[in-house]
């Protein structure tokens, strides 16, 4: 990991922190649809990533000169379940994966328990993926180290 990396994840985690992305009670709030202010964050952020995902898919390089694929991801019903299995865990906890860390870093200890059943569930997701794969009708996992 760069100096960079720890930079602009250092940048996420404060603009996370000060939006209010990270408050359990902001995030209850957006779930009730009593406060709209989250929905537009989430459209900023979609806004302002968009187009640079449009580009650098186009141009097939990163800015740095790295060649880049982003394949289509495939559709199946494991989209369904897990997304709603994410909404609920967000719901419940009031976080998803960033904000975990920066809730951590707030010095939220109840966002260790988060952490904890992230952990979980993303183990037991891989311990049960071949069950899950031929009743969900799953594509089979890559392995290997990945690109990075």
């Amino acid at each position: 990991m760069s100096i960079l990396h720890l930079l602009l994840g250092t940048m996420f985690g404060w603009l996370l922190s000060r939006s209010g992305a990270a408050d359990y009670d902001f995030i209850q709030r957006m779930f009730l649809f009593e406060d709209i202010q989250l929905f537009g964050i989430i459209g900023t952020a979609i806004a302002v990533t968009a187009p640079g995902l449009y580009l650098i898919k186009k141009r097939g390089r990163t800015l740095l000169g790295r060649p880049i694929s982003v394949a289509p991801k495939p559709r199946h019903p494991g989209n369904l379940l897990g997304g709603i299995l994410f909404g609920a865990g967000w719901s419940i906890t009031g976080m998803c994966p960033g904000p975990i860390f920066v809730s951590i870093g707030e010095g939220k200890i109840y966002a260790l328990a988060a952490l904890a059943g992230a952990l979980v569930g993303a183990g037991m997701f891989g311990a049960l993926y071949p069950r899950l794969a031929s009743a969900c009708g799953l594509p089979p996992l890559a392995s290997g180290p990945g690109d990075g």
